[in-house]
Order: C-alpha cells, then structure tokens, then sequence
C-alpha cells in the first residue's frame, strides 16, 4: 500500500480508532466506572434492584489501645528474623510433635494426618502442584 492510499483510509475509518476508550469518549450518559461490579441486578422495567448478599461487607476489629501506626517509614531499621520459609515453619511447628511423638513410641506413618499433612488437594483454593510450587 502507498503512503496516499494508508492516509485516506486513516481518514475516512478514523485514525484514533485503537485508542483507549475512557469516559471522554462516550456520549453524556457513558460511565465507563473502574471496573467494579455491580451490587446487584439490571430489572428488566429499567429499574437497578440491590443485592444484599452482593454488597461487599468490611469486618474490622476494634482498635482501641492499638499501638502501631498505619504507617512504615524507610527510615525504619531492617528487621533481625531470617524470612520464613517452610523448612524453618516445619522444624519450628511439626518437628517437635514427630519428635515427642517418636520417644513416646506414639508415632505412626498412617498418621500424618495429626501433623498437618493431607494425603489430596481436595476442595482447596490454591492446589499444590508441582507447577504451582516456587522455582
């Protein structure tokens, strides 16, 4: 295609054609919003019927005597605890149970369940498989 052939089609199809589509564009009744969702249901008399169960609902405890400030500085000295990773979290939490469990002579491999371990990933939100495990 030529330069002159590429100029007209911009102008008769309109150049600004891929743009971002935001509420300046539309006609006086758009509102584009901020991609929330709706509350509840369009009715079909035109009418806007709220959804109680739809309406998000804020759970926050009460905060009196509490002493820590929404805020972190930069200036804030580094923290002395290693990250927490699952080796760590396994010696601190499951380690000693096996442990008092082995000198009992109370331990069993059938058991792992006591332990925390679950044998399938069944019903969970975020299913461990060994694509999904850090790299």
């Amino acid at each position: 295609m030529g330069v002159l052939s590429t100029l007209m089609r911009g102008l008769v199809r309109g150049a600004d054609r891929m743009s971002e589509f935001t509420s300046k564009r539309g006609s006086r009744t758009h509102n584009k919003g901020r991609g929330a969702r709706p509350a509840g249901r369009n009715l079909p008399s035109s009418k806007f019927l709220a959804i109680r169960a739809m309406i998000p609902e804020f759970v926050v405890p009460p905060l009196e005597g509490f002493k820590l400030r929404p805020y972190v500085s930069y200036r804030a000295p580094k923290g002395t605890e290693p990250p927490l990773t699952a080796q760590s979290l396994f010696n601190e939490v499951v380690a000693p149970q096996i442990k008092q469990d082995l000198e009992t002579g109370t331990f069993s491999k059938d058991q792992l369940v006591k332990y925390g371990f679950e044998p399938t990933q069944e019903g969970k939100l975020f299913k461990l498989y060994p694509k999904n495990f850090v790299r």
